[in-house]
């Protein structure tokens, strides 16, 4: 069936829109050019976009620089203000952006002694730190919020669940932002959210980037929309990203790979810890342990190209990669978190090399190019989609 005159306006006005986002500003032609509309409909969508206070002339181009196809059209990016949260077991960080993603304030803040700090003054701190950063980048109202925190998202209520290893204070914190703000909240687990960024803007985009449209969408040259982000930190985690989409699991906890039994540890692991898991031979704690072993200091360890201890520590992080292989077959996996970024390249290859080894199946393995950034990052891409979809019609 064809569409209905206001379903195809819609249509139109939405993908004018998302190309003034990504390639804008742009003259009246290049969108006719762009989307392949006719010149009197791009004129009609101009003038609806402008009158709706989404879309404004911000300059002229050309060698004339004058008339109406002089007429550069960009979105009023302060139409919405949003925030991004990478809330941590110690600490909580804040970006407030605009409707184009511009940075306009940041803060980062330390939060009492992580899991034991007192749930209601964490919280509090949390929320005032967000509404001083708001403040200071002009920003009266927010209107969509993203937070990314360790543990699992329940896939039905899209809240934190109650995790007896995890701060109090952090499901107390999504509650207080949900009901004090007068903005669409939105949460997420943070290794999820590195996995989106990884996709748009980072590792999974390829040497020449990828299209920028979050789900769904083709690569650029060298670009992956199916890969699996390894989050090796403090904790380790996994994110699953098959055709351009997350795939979080029956109850939120697709990538739980610290669980995961694996040779060389101490046991196996149970429903109530994951000593014996991958966890244990990946996590920073056992990385610090065998960079000790090699007579390295761990703070330098990663960044020392020595090889012996980069080979035994590219053998551990294989064995998680290669069990996700056998039964993803992801073709990519992309080491992220602190130790994906400091080792970087030269893990990352020492670990593609081993597990080409261990598994019959390709898999490409690539360093994080967004390191700590990329919880933020993800937060910020989800908060904004979440503003354009109220806001674009």
């Amino acid at each position: 069936m064809a569409a209905s005159p206001s379903t195809a306006r819609a249509l139109n006005d939405r993908l004018a829109l998302r190309l003034l986002q990504d390639a804008g500003p742009l003259t009246a032609t290049q969108l006719k050019t762009l989307t392949g509309l006719s010149r009197p409909t791009v004129a009609d969508l101009v003038e609806r976009l402008q009158d709706g206070g989404l879309v404004h002339i911000v300059g002229e181009t050309g060698a004339q620089r004058r008339g109406p196809n002089a007429r550069l059209y960009g979105i009023v990016a302060d139409r919405a203000h949003l925030a991004a949260l990478d809330v941590r077991t110690r600490s909580v960080s804040v970006v407030v952006s605009d409707l184009l993603g511009t940075t306009l304030a940041e803060a980062t803040l330390p939060i009492g002694d992580g899991a034991g700090a007192a749930p209601g003054p964490a919280a509090e701190q949390a929320v005032a730190l967000l509404e001083r950063t708001a403040r200071a980048a002009g920003a009266a109202r927010l209107h969509s919020v993203a937070v990314g925190a360790p543990g699992l998202i329940d896939p039905a209520t899209r809240q934190l669940r109650d995790t007896a290893k995890l701060p109090e204070w952090h499901r107390l914190l999504i509650a207080t932002l949900q009901q004090r703000l007068p903005a669409t909240v939105l949460v997420e687990n943070e290794v999820n959210l590195a996995a989106v960024a990884e996709l748009r803007e980072g590792a999974a985009r390829g040497e020449n980037g990828g299209e920028n449209g979050g789900e769904g969408v083709g690569r650029g040259s060298g670009g992956r929309d199916t890969f699996v982000l390894l989050w090796l930190g403090q904790g380790i985690g996994a994110a699953v990203v098959l055709d351009g989409r997350l795939r979080r699991g029956a109850s939120g906890g697709a990538g739980e790979i610290g669980f995961l039994p694996v040779p060389g540890t101490s046991g196996l692991p149970s429903a109530h810890g994951c000593d014996g898991g991958f966890d244990e031979l990946a996590c920073a704690a056992s990385i610090d342990a065998l960079a000790r072993t090699h007579g390295l200091d761990p703070a330098t360890a990663l960044e020392s190209a020595h090889p012996a201890f980069l080979d035994a520590l590219a053998g551990r992080l294989a064995l998680g990669a290669a069990s996700v292989a056998a039964v993803l077959d992801p073709g990519c996996v992309i080491l992220a978190g602190e130790t994906g970024h400091r080792g970087g390249p030269a893990l990352a290859a020492r670990v593609e090399a081993r597990l080409a080894t261990l598994s019959p199946l390709r898999t490409e393995v690539r360093a994080t190019t967004l390191g700590d950034t990329a919880i933020l990052r993800g937060a910020l891409l989800t908060a904004r989609d979440a503003a354009q979809d109220a806001l674009f019609p």
